[in-house]
C-alpha cells in the first residue's frame, strides 16, 4: 500500500536508516558546502589582488560554470546507464580531483596574466566538473535511501544539515589571509567524510538490479532523458523549484547590497549571513518533524509562508535597523529549512512513484542540478537590470527604495506563484492512501 507526501505519515519502519547512518552519510555535504561560498566569493578578489584583471576574471569563471551547467545532465545520463550501486566509486574517484583543483585555486602561481587566466580556467574547470560527478552520485544515492516521506524528509535534513555548517565554517574562513587554512580544513574533511561514506546506508536496489523499470530503460541518452521529461509530476516539481529557487536566490544576489546602502551597516555583514544559516540549520529537525506530522506539501507551504512573512517585514526597515534585520536573518533562515529538507525528498518520491529509482536516479538529479545552477543566474538576470532601472547604483545614496522593493518585494511575489503551483498543480496527489 502506498503513502502520500501530502498527509502525516506512519511512524518510521525498523529498516529505515538509523541516525549514525544517515550521518556517515551526511557528513560528505559539509565539505561540499564549505567550498562553494569561497568559489564565488573568494576567487574574483583573490585573481584580481594577483594581477588578473576583474573582466577577465569574470570572463574565465563565466566560461568554466557554463561549461559545468551544461555537463550536470550529460554526468546524470552516464550515471544512469550504469548498472548497480556505483554512486560511491564516483564519488570517490571524483573527491581528489576535486581536492586538487580546490587547493590549487586557492594558491595562484605568480606569473603573467595568461599564466594566470590558464592556472583560473584549468583548475576551475576541473574543480567545478569534479563537483558536479560527486553531488549529483552523492544526491542520486541520497534518493534511494528511505522508503516513506518521513524518511527520505530525515535524509535530506541530516544532509543539508552539514551543509549548513560546512556555509557556516566558509564565513568564518573568508578572509583572503585565511585561504591556506581553508584549503586544509576542506581536505581534512573530505578525508574523513570519505572514510565515513564507507559506512554509510546502501540501498535496497545495490544487488544490482537497479529500479523497478530498469530493464526497459534504454542505453540511449535521448531515451532515458524522454524518460525523465516524460514523468509529469517531475515537471511539475522542477517548475515550482524554479520558481521558489529564484525566489531565495534574489536577496542572496543583493543581500551586500541591501545591508551596506540602506541598513547602513556593512561591518555586520558577517553576523546577519551566520544568523541566517544558523537559523537554516537549527530549524531542519523542525521541518522534518513537520513532514511526518503534516506530509511534505503542507511543510513546503509552511517554509514559503514564513519566508513571506520575513521578506514583507523587510520593506518597512531603514538605515539603523540593524536588530529587525536580525529578527529577519532568522526568521528567513527557519524558513530556508524548509527549501533544503522538502524539495530533495519530493525528487525522492517522484523518483520512486515513476520506478526509476537506482542508477535512473543520478538522470534526474543532473537535471535539479542544472535548474539548481539555473536559480542563481535567473535571479542576477532580473534582480540586476530591475535595480539598474530603478537607477539605482552600488554605494551612492538614492533609489533605496527600488533596492528594497528588488530586494524583499520580488521575492515574495514569486514565492506567492511558487505556492500557488504547490496547491493547485502539486507534484503528488492531493487525496492520501491510508498510511502503511
Amino acid at each position: 500500500m502506498s503513502s502520500s507526501l501530502s498527509s502525516p505519515t506512519a511512524d518510521p519502519s525498523p529498516s529505515e536508516p538509523r541516525a549514525g547512518a544517515l550521518a556517515c552519510y551526511g557528513a560528505l555535504r559539509m565539505p561540499l558546502a564549505l567550498l562553494e561560498l569561497p568559489l564565488f566569493v573568494v576567487l574574483p578578489a583573490l585573481y584580481g589582488n594577483a594581477g588578473l584583471s576583474l573582466a577577465a576574471v569574470g570572463l574565465v569563471l563565466f566560461a568554466a560554470r557554463g561549461v559545468d551547467a551544461l555537463a550536470d545532465p550529460f554526468i546524470g545520463l552516464r550515471l544512469a546507464r550504469c548498472q548497480g550501486f556505483v554512486h560511491r566509486r564516483w564519488i570517490l574517484l571524483a573527491l581528489p580531483v576535486l581536492a586538487t583543483g580546490f587547493v590549487a585555486l586557492l594558491n595562484p602561481p605568480q606569473g603573467s596574466a595568461t599564466q594566470l587566466a590558464i592556472w583560473l580556467a584549468l583548475f576551475s574547470i576541473a574543480s567545478y566538473l569534479a563537483y558536479s560527478v560527486a553531488s549529483i552520485a552523492y544526491q542520486a544515492w541520497g534518493t534511494d535511501l528511505g522508503e516513506r516521506a518521513a524518511a527520505r524528509a530525515r535524509v535530506t535534513a541530516w544532509r543539508e544539515g552539514f551543509g549548513l555548517a560546512g556555509v557556516l565554517v566558509a564565513i568564518v574562513f573568508l578572509d583572503p589571509a585565511q585561504n591556506q587554512h581553508l584549503g586544509l580544513i576542506f581536505v581534512v574533511l573530505t578525508l574523513i567524510s570519505a572514510a565515513l561514506l564507507l559506512r554509510a546506508p546502501v540501498p535496497p536496489m545495490a544487488s544490482g538490479r537497479g529500479g523497478a523499470n530498469s530493464g526497459a530503460i534504454s542505453a540511449a541518452a535521448p531515451a532515458t532523458m524522454g524518460r525523465v521529461l516524460a514523468n509529469r509530476a517531475f515537471r511539475k516539481l522542477i517548475l515550482i523549484f524554479l520558481m521558489n529557487g529564484v525566489a531565495t536566490a534574489i536577496p542572496a544576489t543583493l543581500v551586500l547590497f541591501f545591508v551596506r546602502d540602506v541598513l547602513h551597516a556593512e561591518s555586520q555583514t558577517g553576523l546577519f549571513l551566520a544568523i541566517y544559516f544558523l537559523a537554516g540549520a537549527l530549524g531542519l529537525p523542525f521541518w522534518a518533524l513537520l513532514a511526518r506530522l503534516l506530509g511534505l506539501r503542507l511543510a513546503w507551504l509552511s517554509g514559503m509562508a514564513l519566508a513571506v512573512a520575513g521578506f514583507a517585514w523587510t520593506l518597512g526597515l531603514a538605515a539603523g535597523d540593524t536588530t529587525a534585520f536580525s529578527a529577519v536573518c532568522a526568521v528567513t533562515g527557519l524558513a530556508l529549512g524548509a527549501d533544503l529538507v522538502v524539495p530533495g525528498a519530493l525528487l525522492a518520491q517522484v523518483i520512486a512513484e515513476r520506478g526509476d529509482r537506482g542508477a535512473m536516479a543520478g538522470a534526474y538529479v543532473g537535471c535539479w542540478n542544472l535548474a539548481t545552477k539555473a536559480t542563481l543566474a535567473i535571479a542576477a538576470g532580473i534582480a540586476l537590470p530591475l535595480l539598474d532601472w530603478y537607477g539605482y547604483q552600488p554605494g551612492i545614496p538614492g533609489a533605496a527604495l527600488g533596492l528594497t522593493l528588488t530586494y524583499a518585494a520580488l521575492p515574495c511575489a514569486l514565492k506567492l506563484f511558487a505556492a500557488i503551483l504547490l496547491v493547485f498543480a502539486p507534484p503528488e496527489p492531493v487525496t492520501a492512501a491510508p498510511p502503511c
